[in-house]
């Protein structure tokens, strides 16, 4: 790739095998233990990841994880730890949630850039500043914090095996009829879903696409309606039986690769960028959008 639309983009997404075998290793013992009960929050991206994260930890029986965006926590349930995700460590929600819990929760916090308010108000810092990012579309920062959380669910070696395969994908170019297609669905099963959202989300930040994000097995009860041909249905993960035969018939091409869902997603992020270009759109400083939302 040559083209200097997206160019820190670009420089990122590349990055992200390295990134994920970085945090195999980092100290991960903050972490709450078998059985804890855990809150996982973020906002935008980060929200999505903090959905994997809690479908992940609830499968593997490690206790009670659920996820909000920060202004949907119930304050009223108990909970052991709370886990934020935040690169930029400035936006308003996390602030205003750790400022109301502060004594009450033990938190911890996955950070970007670290000379901030979420840094000085979280009991423990995970440091991922190696992971920040320029461009405003979030692609390493996002991936680095969800491989940091899942090795200590699926174990390191998950996260290293995704990684190569990651390595993987980006030595190659998507394929042309992925590019600036019509529409596109992101499907995903279990935690996968977390990613399928935030598959749909990059796409529609860094290219303006029309995009929409289902569980797998809902697709087939109402949104396979959209289904046609110069659209994309792209499963992530595990395809429900019977699926790509469905699609097929629409004429929409079903895109079902076997490979670990966050090297689908780099694959995902190739496609936004390449999309963006064609429609000559910068997806470092995408319309209507800044780095940290910050409320007056």
């Amino acid at each position: 790739m040559s083209n200097t639309l997206g160019a820190h983009m670009e420089a990122e997404l590349y990055s992200q095998p390295e990134m994920w075998r970085k945090v195999t290793e980092l100290d991960n013992s903050c972490l709450p233990t078998n059985g804890e009960r855990v809150v996982v929050i973020g906002c935008g991206t980060s929200w999505f990841m903090a959905m994997a994260y809690a479908a992940m930890r609830e499968a593997a029986g490690q206790g009670l994880t659920d996820a909000f965006t920060a202004t949907e926590v119930p304050m009223d349930r108990e909970y052991d730890v709370a886990i934020v995700i935040t690169r930029s460590g400035t936006t308003s929600e996390i602030i205003d949630y750790l400022t109301k819990v502060k004594g009450t929760v033990r938190t911890i916090a996955l950070l970007g850039a670290q000379d901030t308010p979420v840094a000085e108000l979280a009991d423990d810092v995970v440091n991922l500043e190696f992971a920040d990012e320029q461009s405003v579309v979030q692609t390493r920062f996002a991936t680095t914090a969800l491989s940091f959380l899942r090795g200590s669910v699926h174990g390191k070696q998950a996260v290293l095996d995704a990684a190569d395969q990651a390595a993987e994908v980006l030595q190659t170019e998507p394929e042309a009829e992925l590019i600036n297609a019509e529409q596109y669905s992101f499907l995903g099963l279990g935690w996968v879903y977390g990613v399928a959202i935030e598959a749909g989300l990059k796409m529609r930040e860094s290219c303006q696409a029309w995009t929409e994000s289902y569980q797998s097995m809902e697709y087939r009860h109402g949104p396979i309606a959209i289904a046609a041909p110069g659209r994309i249905t792209w499963q992530l993960g595990t395809s429900p039986e019977g699926l790509a035969e469905q699609v097929k018939a629409t004429g929409a091409r079903y895109e079902d690769v076997d490979r670990d869902p966050l090297a689908q997603l780099v694959r995902v992020h190739q496609v936004a960028l390449l999309t963006a270009r064609a429609r000559g759109l910068n997806p470092d400083e995408p319309r209507n959008l800044t780095r940290s939302v910050i409320l007056k």
